[in-house]
């Protein structure tokens, strides 16, 4: 198995997980750049907690057993997956045509 970790880990812990069959790598960006710039790997996973975060249940801990939430996370990215493979685009929730018809008239 390999973890990548966030730059914040020591080298104590890297040999602690190594001692457990780890292989624990620290993703550190490159030296000499300033400012936000994405770390390869590390970019990929905020990316998919952004993703899981649009559904609704998943910000909040709704979920009194583990089996559950990872339950939600399961279906919180079936359907990113088959609204990638159907081509849809919005969120259902937040589709700008059902929201003009629902409009309180003035």
């Amino acid at each position: 198995r390999k973890v990548w970790v966030d730059g914040g880990y020591r080298q104590h812990l890297v040999e602690h997980a190594a001692t457990l069959g780890i292989d624990m790598e620290i993703t550190q960006r490159k030296p000499g750049t300033r400012g936000f710039t994405p770390i390869p790997k590390r970019w990929a996973v905020e990316r998919t907690y952004g993703w899981l975060m649009l559904n609704r249940r998943l910000p909040r801990d709704y979920e009194p057993l583990s089996v559950h939430s990872e339950a939600m996370i399961h279906i919180a990215m079936t359907d990113l997956m088959a609204r990638r493979l159907t081509s849809e685009n919005a969120i259902s929730w937040r589709d700008p045509i059902s929201q003009t018809k629902h409009q309180i008239p003035e």
